[in-house]
């Protein structure tokens, strides 16, 4: 199914993200994960795409057999970063044989190679260039992007971060999923200012539980998030214990999808970190909220 036809709907959504294996030798341990976590039966599941493409070629193969064995939708990542046009074209075709139609279409992470190389070359240096490519593939692809509650990196400020959503959306993003965020008034001002730019597509509220306290320091470092005091100090008083750090984490971020659902946010996407467990957990924390 289309994601735009479930994100349109005001039901309530729990969905989640899972990722590739580095290697071939690790391929049947993530596949088993990811079929755990595809048996809660979520909305939909998205499956990432490594840094540089250096998982691609797994990335179809894990969301063809979720939606094929498990009946639940999926949504595949496609970056671009360094990508040719050609390559681009061979995913599209790789994704149509495999019976994908949502994409999420990223720039992708810059590897410490690429970030350092000439970039001149590239056919696509953002995000919007890859939508605007899919758009022009005839394909019909429900298309999604990445937002920032607390500004791209790269950006200057987030003045200059939403004028550039608003041409990723208007090249043809049909929905948007947020970054993590550990702080809920972050996404409720974010929204209003996109709102106000004119910005009305679906917006899905990624949400990260932090299961061990190793967690936090790369979580600041992929995102900068922001992390509230109240967070801190459950990492100051549990992070020492993992089975505490673990139940704890998956209560703060229960507590927030909870929030999230009572102030109207409908559609939620935990990165699970291919983590059965945690999903189940926070499923079930949720289950009659949902229904499930």
């Amino acid at each position: 199914m289309k994601l735009r036809n479930i994100l349109k709907n005001d039901a309530l959504s729990l969905s989640f993200e899972v990722f590739p294996p580095k290697t071939d030798s690790s391929f049947e341990s993530v596949r088993h994960a990811t079929q755990e976590i595809a048996k809660l039966r979520p909305a939909f599941m998205s499956v990432t795409y490594g840094a540089g493409g250096g998982t691609s070629k797994y990335t179809l193969d894990i969301a063809e057999n979720i939606k094929k064995d498990y009946g639940v939708s999926t949504l595949a990542h496609l970056t671009c970063v360094s990508s040719t046009k050609e390559t681009v074209h061979e995913r599209i075709n790789d994704m149509i044989n495999a019976g994908i139609e949502n994409v999420m279409a990223l720039r992708g992470d810059l590897t410490p190679e690429l970030e350092h190389s000439d970039r001149s070359g590239w056919s696509y240096r953002h995000a919007v260039d890859l939508v605007r490519e899919l758009k022009e593939s005839g394909v019909d692809f429900c298309i999604g992007g990445a937002c920032y509650p607390e500004v791209h990196p790269e950006s200057i400020n987030q003045k200059e971060d939403i004028k550039y959503l608003k041409e990723k959306v208007e090249a043809g993003c049909e929905f948007l999923t947020t970054q993590m965020f550990f702080d809920n008034n972050l996404l409720y001002n974010f929204l209003y200012k996109i709102r106000e730019a004119g910005i009305t597509v679906p917006v899905v509220a990624g949400i990260m539980p932090i299961t061990n306290a190793n967690q936090v320091e790369r979580a600041i470092k992929l995102s900068g998030s922001f992390m509230p005091n109240r967070f801190k100090s459950i990492v100051d008083k549990f992070g020492h214990d993992p089975a505490a750090m673990k139940q704890a984490g998956i209560a703060y971020a229960t507590d927030q999808i909870i929030d999230l659902f009572a102030n109207n946010i409908t559609n939620v996407h935990v990165y699970s970190m291919n983590k059965p467990d945690v999903a189940y957990s926070i499923q079930n924390n949720l289950s009659d909220i949902l229904g499930k």
